[in-house]
C-alpha cells in the first residue's frame, strides 16, 4: 500500500507551488496513497477536495505561529498515520520539520525558489530547506544554487523538473467559445493583436520593462497582464502605460490558463530576477504560442533560442522591442512552426506524468 503523505505550505490560492501540490496529490491518490495536505486555505482548497485529498486549515502563513505549528502538525500526523511529512516553503517547513522530530518521520522539502540571504539570519531561515531527509530541486538552476551554499545535501538531492499536463494544455482540445469569451472580457475586438504576461502584479516579474518595450513600437499591440497583486502597483502600471500610449488591460486571476494563453499571439515572460523554473513557459510552449522569455534562471533550461522559442536580456526593454517587432513581422506560419517545434519538446521533456512519478519515487525511497 502507498504511504500517507502530508504536503505542507502557506495556502491555496494560485502558483506553481500551489498548483504542484495538487498534482502530487493527485498522483498520490492513483498509486493508493492518501494525500493530506495542511495550509491556511484559499481558492484551490475545492479542486484538491474534488481530487479525494483531504486538507487541514492552519495558520501556516503566520511566520509568528511556526512554533505552535509544529506541535499542531506533529498532532494531525499522529491522528491521520502520517508516513512523510513534504514541505514546500521556508516558515511551514520550520514547522514541518519540528513536527518531523517530534513523530520521527522522515521530511521532505521541496525548493521552489532561490531564497536571497540579503540580511542578518536569512541564511539560518533558509537553511530549513536542506534539512529534508530528501531535498528536490524543481530545476538544475536550483539545483546548482543548492549546492553552492548546501553542499552536504547533494547525497540527499533530487533534481525533478516542473512538468505540463499534456492533456490539460492541448490546443487542439480548447474550445473555441472559451477563448472568444475570455478575449471579450477582456475587452479585445475579434483579431485584435494581443500579447500575454501571466504572472502576479510584482515589480520583478516584469510588467514595467514589457510596457516599455512597447512603447518603442510605433502601433503597439495590447498588452494583457494577468494576474492578482497589489492596487497600489496596479494602479501604477495604468498611469504608465496610459503616459507612454501602451493599450493595456489589467485581466485579474484566470481559472482557465489553457485558454488564456491559445487568446494570445504572444505571450511574455519578462521577470527580472531568476525564475526557479518558470511553470508559464512550458505551459505556453504546450499551447504551441511563440514565448519571449528572460535570458536568466529555468527558461534557459525550457527553451531552445530561435527553435522553441526567444530569449531577452532581462530588463533590457530595448532588446525585448526589437524581438518583438521581428516576431510580429513573422508570417503565421513561420510563428506555427516555432510553436509546433516548442510543443514537442516540451512533452518530450518537462511532462506532468514525469514529475509525478519521479516524486513518487522519493516518497518511495523514504518509506
Amino acid at each position: 500500500m502507498f504511504p500517507t503523505i502530508l504536503q505542507v505550505l502557506p495556502a491555496l490560492h494560485a502558483g506553481g507551488v500551489e498548483r504542484g501540490t495538487l498534482e502530487i496529490a493527485a498522483a498520490i491518490i492513483q498509486a493508493g496513497g492518501r494525500a493530506l495536505v495542511a495550509s491556511a486555505g484559499g481558492r484551490l482548497v475545492p479542486a484538491l477536495q474534488a481530487l479525494g485529498a483531504e486538507h487541514f486549515t492552519l495558520p501556516l502563513t503566520s511566520k509568528a505561529a511556526i512554533w505552535g505549528n509544529g506541535g499542531r502538525l506533529a498532532a494531525l500526523a499522529r491522528a491521520e498515520g502520517v508516513d512523510i511529512i513534504h514541505a514546500r516553503s521556508r516558515a511551514p517547513a520550520w514547522s514541518a520539520w519540528r513536527a518531523a522530530r517530534l513523530t520521527c518521520l522522515p521530511l521532505v522539502t521541496t525548493w521552489h525558489g532561490t531564497y536571497n540571504e540579503n540580511f542578518p539570519g536569512k541564511a539560518l531561515y533558509n537553511s530549513v530547506m536542506a534539512r529534508g531527509a530528501r531535498v528536490i530541486a524543481i530545476s538544475d538552476f536550483i539545483r546548482a544554487h543548492i549546492l553552492a551554499r548546501h553542499p552536504q545535501v547533494q547525497p540527499r538531492l533530487r533534481t525533478i523538473h516542473r512538468g505540463v499536463d499534456p492533456s490539460l494544455f492541448d490546443p487542439d482540445a480548447i474550445d473555441p467559445a472559451r477563448v472568444a469569451a475570455l478575449r471579450a472580457a477582456w475587452g479585445l475586438s475579434p483579431g485584435q493583436p494581443t500579447l500575454l504576461l501571466p504572472a502576479r502584479l510584482t515589480r520583478w516579474k516584469g510588467q514595467g520593462v514589457l510596457i516599455a518595450a512597447l512603447a518603442r513600437l510605433p502601433s503597439p499591440p495590447v498588452a494583457v497582464l494577468l494576474g492578482d497583486g497589489r492596487a497600489g502597483y496596479a494602479a501604477e502600471l495604468t498611469r504608465l502605460a496610459a503616459a507612454q500610449g501602451v493599450p493595456l488591460v489589467l485581466a485579474g486571476h484566470t481559472a482557465d490558463m489553457p485558454a488564456a494563453l491559445l487568446a494570445a499571439d504572444i505571450i511574455i515572460h519578462a521577470s527580472t530576477e531568476a525564475e526557479a523554473f518558470g511553470r508559464v513557459v512550458i505551459e505556453a510552449q504546450a499551447m504551441r504560442r511563440p514565448v519571449i522569455a528572460a535570458d536568466l534562471g529555468g527558461p534557459r533550461e525550457t527553451m531552445t533560442h530561435g527553435r522553441t522559442g526567444w530569449l531577452t536580456p532581462p530588463g533590457d526593454a530595448t532588446a525585448l522591442t526589437q524581438t518583438l517587432a521581428m516576431l510580429l513581422a513573422m508570417s503565421p506560419q513561420a510563428r506555427d512552426a516555432i510553436g509546433a517545434a516548442a510543443r514537442a519538446d516540451v512533452l518530450a521533456r518537462f511532462s506532468t506524468a514525469a514529475m509525478q512519478a519521479a516524486t513518487l519515487d522519493v516518497y518511495r525511497e523514504l518509506a
